[in-house]
């Protein structure tokens, strides 16, 4: 039979134990405070892991910037109104979460990017879907109804025509960080239907707003990581802002340059002004010689777009009349 403690025994050894206890919690209580002095701890979401660094975030926010205004100047060229396209939002969800967001139907595009490996995706709001098709079927200024329902396939047509510029405009702003070239795959209306990655899989989302006077709308533009991963090294800030810096230095300058040099401008040469009354205007007839104070053998002021250039002298070439740029003209010059 194991040995009865008397009181007293019992005494110390809870004494023992409270002490202990006291020793213990000084320690880890001296143990927090020097943690805390040296280190900071924060919630990790096993759910949510934050796979892309926020300089990466910042850079392809960057990117689509540019994307967003090239692409704005292209629907309003397209449509001929003004059409403002900007970034709203960038942010990293699981692609459950992005399909969950999303209306249904909507206008839900798949898209393929080789040499990238995987599949992107581009969704467009029917909030700002049916109002551009509106207005390329010459619709009226009217608020224009928004069914709930798939597109035709009239609409559908219609639709890809905005698509393709957006992702021509995706391939050459992307093709400051790679060669890609930005492909559209199939077009669906409910997003629940296309698994283009795993549920949990991180996805970089990049959220715009377009506004086509009073009728606005929202773009999604959903970036896989399995996808854009080969790419993410050339998304440092560093990186990224001196690989831009380089390319607009002789890219930029050799793609306007080649615009500009196509562009058609309009020339004008004024031989001279002068002023009569009415009743010498109405007097007119042909055969009559009108005075001026221009000598004949004086410089004719050119001018390209309504604006002087150049000076130039009246002669024929070739059984045409023709002028000999002699030099150009200044601020002072007068027609």
């Amino acid at each position: 039979m194991a040995e009865v403690l008397d009181q007293r025994e019992v005494d110390a050894l809870l004494s023992a134990v409270s002490d202990r206890d006291g020793d213990a919690d000084d320690s880890s209580s001296r143990n927090d405070l020097g943690t805390e002095s040296q280190f900071v701890v924060q919630d990790y979401d096993f759910k949510r892991p934050e796979r892309v660094s926020k300089d990466q975030m910042r850079a392809l926010e960057t990117i689509h910037e540019t994307f967003a205004r090239n692409f704005g100047a292209s629907l309003s060229a397209f449509l001929r109104t003004i059409v403002e396209v900007r970034v709203a939002t960038t942010e990293q969800l699981t692609y459950s979460e992005f399909i969950h967001s999303l209306p249904s139907p909507t206008c839900f595009n798949v898209l393929r990017a080789p040499p990238l490996e995987g599949q992107m995706c581009l969704e467009l709001s029917p909030l700002i879907v049916y109002p551009i098709i509106d207005r390329l079927l010459g619709g009226s200024k009217a608020e224009v109804f928004i069914p709930q329902r798939p597109m035709t396939p009239l609409e559908q047509r219609l639709v890809e025509r905005i698509t393709g510029r957006a992702l021509t405009t995706l391939s050459e702003v992307w093709s400051e960080l790679a060669e890609v070239k930005f492909e559209l795959g199939e077009t669906e209306s409910n997003p629940h239907l296309v698994q283009i990655v795993a549920p949990n899989e991180v996805v970089v989302v990049v959220g715009f707003e377009i506004k086509m006077g009073p009728r606005g709308g929202t773009m999604s533009l959903c970036l896989p990581f399995n996808v854009i991963e080969p790419v993410m090294a050339k998304l440092a800030a560093q990186s990224w802002l001196a690989y831009s810096r380089r390319g607009s230095s002789h890219d930029q300058i050799r793609r306007v340059t080649s615009s500009l040099t196509r562009a058609r401008v309009n020339l004008c040469a004024h031989l001279a002004e002068a002023t009569i009354t009415c009743s010498e205007l109405l007097s007119l007839s042909p055969g009559d010689i009108i005075m001026t104070d221009k000598s004949a053998h004086s410089d004719l002021i050119l001018l390209v777009e309504g604006r002087p250039k150049f000076r130039a002298q009246l002669g024929q070439h070739r059984q045409h009349r023709a002028l000999r740029i002699t030099r150009p003209a200044g601020p002072d010059d007068h027609i």
